[in-house]
């Protein structure tokens, strides 16, 4: 098996190969992604960034907590998150499409018939632009995802659809479509919780985010507060 399209460069060396990569040609539909020889399926942290840097794993846990609060509460009732956090005037604090989410929210009514993902997306100074939680249910929207409502509000909020220097915060980890806006919407990092062994797209199933055929590919983090996450997916599908 070789790990370069042309057929030249032996897999286990350098960069670790995508699960797109057509040189992985013996991974059955399915497989986990491999990266390189030996690698053991979903959970495992090949090829993902480092998230050991000074201070950003902290960063990260808390980010994802505010995403995770996201899917349990769901959005504010719209014009009221900036009011309820005490936020007027303050940079980031501005009511935006589908709410800010704020603790003690008021789930939606009808809000308990979607899975429970919960998205943040922050700009490059780490201030709050939007949110999302899925919606599919609740709006009748196929693409409602949480991850596509947060980039959504948030190329609204800010005028343009290039989303460069972004970091987008979610409980789970992206599915192909997903995985695709925040590729074309060129967000540079990635952060999801628990892994989806049957339809993630960011090292499961496939690798949409850092096949090395695309133009763009952000920084991935999985597996943040992955107990967390996993805990309330597995308690909405009970």
């Amino acid at each position: 098996m070789l790990g370069g399209p042309g057929g030249s460069a032996p897999l286990g060396g350098g960069e670790p190969a995508d699960a797109t990569d057509p040189a992985l040609e013996t991974v059955r539909p399915g497989q986990p992604t491999p990266g390189r020889v030996g690698r053991v399926g979903p959970g495992a942290d090949e090829g993902l960034a480092d998230p050991s840097g000074t201070g950003r794993r902290q960063r990260h846990e808390m980010w994802m907590r505010r995403a995770l609060e996201v899917a349990v509460t769901g959005p504010d009732v719209p014009g009221e998150s900036a009011v309820a956090a005490g936020g007027a005037g303050v940079p980031g604090s501005e009511p935006v499409p589908g709410g800010a989410g704020v603790p003690g929210s008021k789930p939606v009514p009808g809000m308990g018939d979607d899975v429970p993902v919960g998205a943040v997306l922050y700009g490059p100074d780490g201030t709050e632009l939007a949110i999302g939680r899925n919606e599919r249910e609740l709006t009748g929207d196929p693409t409602a995802h949480a991850e596509v409502l947060a980039l959504r509000r948030a190329a609204q909020r800010l005028g343009r659809w290039r989303l460069d220097g972004c970091t987008l915060v979610v409980t789970l980890e992206p599915c192909t479509m997903c995985a695709g806006a925040l590729v074309l919407a060129r967000v540079s990092t990635v952060v999801f919780g628990a892994w989806e062994p049957k339809t993630g797209a960011a090292g499961s199933l496939w690798d949409v985010l850092r096949d090395r055929r695309l133009n763009h590919r952000p920084e991935v983090y999985g597996g943040v507060l992955e107990t967390e996450t996993a805990a309330v997916l597995r308690a909405f599908f009970r």
